[in-house]
C-alpha cells in the first residue's frame, strides 16, 4: 500500500474518531471544536513550541487544506 493510500486511510480514521457518532450536520459546531483541538494538539506534539505551531498552521496547514479542497470541488462533487 503506498504511503499517500496509508494517509488516506489514516485521515478517515481521524475523522470518524472526531465524529464519534455524532450527526455531522446536527452537531457540526462540537464536532469542529473537536477537530480544532486535534489540529492543535498534533501542531504542539510535532513543532515543539506554540510559535512554530503557529507558523506552520498559517504557512503549511492552512494553505495544505485550500488546496485540497479545491481539488475536492474540481472533481465535481456535490456541495
Amino acid at each position: 500500500m503506498s504511503e499517500n493510500l496509508k494517509d488516506t486511510h489514516r485521515a478517515f480514521r481521524a475523522a470518524k474518531e472526531i465524529i464519534d457518532g455524532r450527526d455531522p450536520v446536527a452537531h457540526q459546531s462540537a464536532i469542529l471544536v473537536t477537530a480544532e483541538h486535534a489540529i492543535a494538539s498534533l501542531l504542539l506534539l510535532c513543532m515543539g513550541n506554540p510559535r512554530k505551531a503557529a507558523a506552520m498552521l498559517n504557512e503549511g496547514l492552512v494553505p495544505g487544506i485550500e488546496e485540497r479542497l479545491s481539488l475536492y470541488a474540481s472533481k465535481g462533487t456535490r456541495s
